[in-house]
């Protein structure tokens, strides 16, 4: 495979980052620059400024005279990412209710009809993908480019700890509820509203994880 796109680095850092997500490159794993250099057909030069953009997206660290390593993320990370997201995604929520327009409000609908009816077949997968569209267009109904770039450099790490947390018991339930609360706040322009209940959401999201990694600790006692 050849990258042979003019922003070169851009294109290597977009390949890298798939990988990451996908867990090719797992947490903790050696990212080789030589092996990848080869596999690429690539300098090693735009194979190193990828990685500074990586670097600084917390996705991969450096260690001196060792290399990069894909990062891996704590439950203390959790622990203080989360709450951080929650003002964020709040405030995104307050502003988009401020701005949306009716036929911005009919597109959310049908997203959530999309998520009522993932959750009715208890397709996950699909849940995940149209629960991220609706974060996604909530955070463009904002029009706050600051609010995005910041929220989207914390999910980007969220999305490096592959978190699993509709697979708590009652969870798929209680995420649906959440939305479909944001989603009438959204719709009644309540901007107090929805930003509190997108705060509730995301705390409740990181509350799943916590009983999840309780569950998987007492199997391992």
């Amino acid at each position: 495979m050849r990258v042979v796109h003019n922003s070169l680095h851009e294109q290597v850092a977009d390949m890298l980052r798939r990988e990451i997500f996908s867990g090719l490159l797992a947490p903790g794993a050696f990212v080789d620059e030589k092996a990848l250099a080869v596999r690429l057909d690539i300098s090693r030069t735009p194979l190193r400024e990828a990685l500074k953009v990586l670097t600084a997206e917390g996705l991969v660290r450096h260690e001196p005279r060792r290399g990069c390593f894909v990062n891996e993320v704590t439950e203390r990370d959790l622990d203080e990412i989360f709450p951080v997201i929650a003002l964020l995604e709040g405030r995104s929520a307050h502003e988009a209710a401020l701005r949306a327009s009716d036929a911005d409000l009919a597109a959310l609908e049908v997203l959530h009809e999309n998520l009522q009816k993932s959750a009715r077949s208890k397709r996950i997968v699909d849940y995940y993908d149209t629960n991220y569209a609706i974060h996604e267009a909530i955070s463009t109904l904002a029009d706050n480019r600051w609010l995005a770039q910041v929220i989207g450099d914390l999910r980007k790490i969220l999305k490096l700890a592959r978190l699993q947390q509709l697979h708590a018991p009652g969870r798929l339930e209680q995420s649906l509820s959440e939305h479909m609360a944001v989603f009438a706040a959204l719709r009644a322009r309540d901007a107090t509203g929805a930003e509190a209940a997108m705060r509730t959401h995301l705390t409740r999201q990181r509350e799943a994880l916590r009983e999840l990694a309780r569950q998987h600790s007492r199997r391992l006692a």
